[in-house]
């Protein structure tokens, strides 16, 4: 899809924002919060939310105590130093891997068809684990429905997680969901044309903000992007969906 230029945008967090149970209604969340500050969300704000509460939301949650390590697991834990647990809920969670580097980190192909770090297990403690959720396009799809019903505004969703790459330091932002907007774009100038990875640049934009750590901000606004409507989801740009 040929993308509309986009000559500048805005971006903020919608904070402080409550600490989620899980269970709790997000999208109530994110309007009490829009409420709360007097910020309205406008025709074409693209919302972007970690994925961390999204799993919070859908009740994620795993409890290592109840997760059998295999022999596979054991051989990486000892290899890689992470906890037996969690590398079996990564094999569990995944179709193939490889190591970064002899120690890791374990770079995973997910079963939903994304290439991510440690296959996007977050730990939750030393007793727990959050797993991705189970269908993060379905999941921004009904986020998206619910905040356009409750607001008014016709906005897009982007669901994005923290990952690392397996060729340098560090973590970025990706998108592992998208309603509402393409996942990708096309820039045509001068007979060349560039197929981008949109929602991946929305997600990495607003890690700027989400990746704040202590912060307690999940949920970023940007305001200012030109888009069309899509609900075509991340899984439409995937080599390998689910």
């Amino acid at each position: 899809m040929t993308a509309a230029p986009t000559s500048g945008f805005s971006a903020f967090a919608l904070e402080p924002f409550p600490e989620l149970q899980p269970g709790d209604d997000l999208a109530g969340s994110i309007t009490d919060v829009l409420t709360r500050t007097g910020t309205d969300l406008k025709d074409g704000d693209v919302v972007v939310v970690a994925s961390k509460v999204v799993s919070i939301a859908e009740k994620r949650y795993v409890d290592l105590a109840g997760v059998s390590p295999s022999p596979e697991a054991l051989e990486l834990s000892a290899q890689t130093g992470k906890p037996a647990a969690i590398v079996q809920l990564i094999l569990d969670n995944s179709t193939e891997h490889f190591l970064a580097t002899e120690r890791g980190p374990i770079i995973a192909r997910h079963t939903l068809g994304y290439q991510l770090t440690s296959a996007g297990i977050d730990r939750a403690s030393s007793e727990g684990a959050w797993l991705l959720p189970v269908d993060p396009d379905a999941s921004a799809r009904a986020l998206r429905y619910a905040l356009t019903t409750y607001t008014g505004s016709d906005v897009a969703v982007v669901i994005a997680d923290s990952d690392g790459r397996a060729d340098r330091r560090g973590a970025t932002a990706i998108s592992i969901g998208a309603a509402g907007m393409p996942a990708l774009r096309v820039t045509e100038h001068g007979g060349k044309r560039q197929e981008e990875t949109f929602t991946d640049l929305i997600a990495a934009a607003a890690g700027i903000i989400l990746g704040q750590r202590g912060r307690g901000a999940p949920v970023v606004v940007l305001r200012g992007i030109s888009y069309e409507a899509s609900d075509e989801g991340v899984a439409a740009m995937l080599h390998h969906r689910p």
